[in-house]
């Protein structure tokens, strides 16, 4: 009887890890997935310690170890974040931890009109002038995001430093990561190229 009820508890615990793998696939975020999958991988590693099945338990002990970086990648990130976020305003700074830093002296240029769009831009420190539309962006914001969303994959302006720069350049290989990963922000970019649309047609209305 003991070894029918001590069968029947380990049966259920390789049941409770199909349960938490199924469960992976309806997550939205990369951290409950995550853990998902790290509580899955320990009761298969369980169910397969106890029925000797070397090559599950192999593998789960990989998957386990994979994740479990991944999932104090992902915290480290959330909480560096955290400390920086201001919660009465759209904070872009996220950007800071999956974007390439760029330092540029007061005066450069970072793009030229006509540039071929590769990037976005998280604006750090300092401020950079749109040329030709009287517009000085200041540190906390993103620009050159409208032409990344176009069509024609040419920057429509130049962008010029006005004072000593920190960018933190985001690629699309980087902003989909992102956006995969955060949500939140990929929303806030929405938000805001579309209020930047707006403006701009009634800017053109009014003209």
């Amino acid at each position: 009887m003991e070894f029918i009820t001590t069968q029947h508890m380990i049966e259920a615990v390789g049941w409770l890890a199909v349960a938490f793998k199924l469960a992976t696939f309806s997550m939205n975020s990369m951290i409950w997935l995550r853990v998902l999958v790290i509580l899955s991988s320990v009761c298969f590693i369980i169910y397969s310690a106890v029925f000797q099945i070397w090559p599950l338990l192999t593998i789960e002990v990989i998957l386990l170890a994979m994740n479990a970086y991944r999932l104090y990648e992902l915290i480290a990130l959330r909480r560096l974040v955290t400390h920086m976020t201001d919660e009465s305003e759209t904070d872009f700074s996220t950007a800071m931890a999956y974007g390439k830093r760029r330092d540029i002296q007061a005066g450069d240029v970072l793009f030229e009109k006509g540039d071929p769009v590769d990037s976005l831009y998280y604006l750090a420190e300092g401020r950079v002038e749109i040329e030709g539309q009287d517009v000085t962006v200041p540190a906390g914001n993103i620009f050159g995001e409208m032409a990344f969303f176009n069509s024609s994959a040419e920057r429509m302006a130049t962008v010029r430093c006005v004072e000593d720069t920190v960018v933190y350049e985001l690629n699309e290989k980087r902003f989909t990561r992102l956006q995969y990963e955060d949500p939140k922000f990929a929303m806030s970019v929405m938000r805001l190229v579309t209020k930047r649309l707006v403006a701009n047609a009634a800017h053109a209305q009014e003209a």
